[in-house]
């Protein structure tokens, strides 16, 4: 697992129902891919989310870069299996949108000058506060006015101040003014209590597993996955144990990379070399060896 998880705490209450984890560290760099080099090239900030939406919204980040005079860079993330909600303003496009779940690498082009600022939604989060089916809209970005009509007011002040306390504190008044906090989704918790095991847990490698833990049928569990989540539960556990062997392998784990593939669950090196080679373009000793200071 990554630097920041043995720190986390446990996910139920004091009444023994789940609990939604705490954020990660904000220096937590799982998933962005090859961690040094884009720290280098432009400034990342991650902020907790506040209680009154912590039940849908993980944490919010921030990007800002200045390239004028250099060439641009290419930001590589393999994204977290959720939606996140962003405000930009760069050289291709300025206000707010909605990215659904990406379920390859993502790439954006960092030129000029820009920022973005994100909502990172829980894994399940944004289908429960929006009540639409997440699997409808995976690997598509849409202007945040085709699911929130009034959108466009938020993203010009969310834009007009650097302040990122306030622009918290905007997004989260506009969030609770629609009015659905209300109520208590079984089915979310649910996912919540799923997905979190997955993130969490590195024995959890197979579906079958995961049925087992949580006495939930293969199909109710993947209806459940597509509602909410927006990719199917395999593609969400290969997801962690692929962000997680990015993650271990740019700080250097690379003496025995068959160990490290049947820690991640594979069923042997050449399996996890091949996945790994797909989903992020190189394979995993190359992928190390950019990764390191040189």
């Amino acid at each position: 697992m990554t630097s920041g998880d043995n720190e986390k705490t446990s996910g139920d209450n004091e009444n023994g129902r789940f609990a939604p984890r705490p954020v990660p560290p904000p220096e937590t760099a799982k998933g962005i891919l090859r961690p040094r080099q884009q720290n280098a090239a432009n400034n990342h900030a991650r902020l907790a989310a506040g209680e009154r939406v912590s039940r849908y919204v993980e944490w919010y980040w921030a990007v800002r870069w200045d390239r004028r005079g250099q060439p641009p860079f290419y930001a590589e993330v393999l994204p977290y299996p959720c939606v996140n909600l962003t405000f930009e303003r760069t050289h291709e496009r300025t206000g707010a949108f909605v990215t659904g779940v990406w379920t390859t690498k993502y790439v954006r082009e960092l030129a000029g000058e820009g920022e973005t600022f994100g909502v990172k939604f829980r894994a399940g989060g944004f289908g429960a506060f929006t009540g639409l089916d997440v699997g409808a809209f995976s690997d598509t970005s849409v202007p945040a006015t085709d699911i929130f009509p009034a959108a466009d007011a938020l993203g010009e002040a969310v834009l007009a101040t650097t302040d990122v306390d306030r622009r918290r504190d905007l997004i989260e008044d506009f969030l609770v003014d629609l009015g659905r906090e209300a109520g208590d989704d079984t089915a979310y918790r649910l996912v919540l209590e799923i997905v979190d095991a997955m993130e969490h847990d590195p024995d959890l490698t197979r579906v079958d597993q995961v049925t087992e833990r949580f006495d939930i049928p293969i199909r109710t569990l993947q209806r459940l996955f597509r509602r909410y989540v927006g990719g199917s539960p395999k593609w969400v556990l290969r997801r962690y144990r692929l962000q997680d062997g990015a993650h271990l392998l740019a700080e250097g784990r690379t003496s025995d990379l068959a160990a490290l593939a049947l820690e991640l669950g594979y069923f042997d090196q050449a399996h996890f070399s091949n996945e790994f080679a797909k989903e992020i373009g190189m394979p995993p000793l190359e992928y190390a060896r950019r990764s390191l200071p040189s």
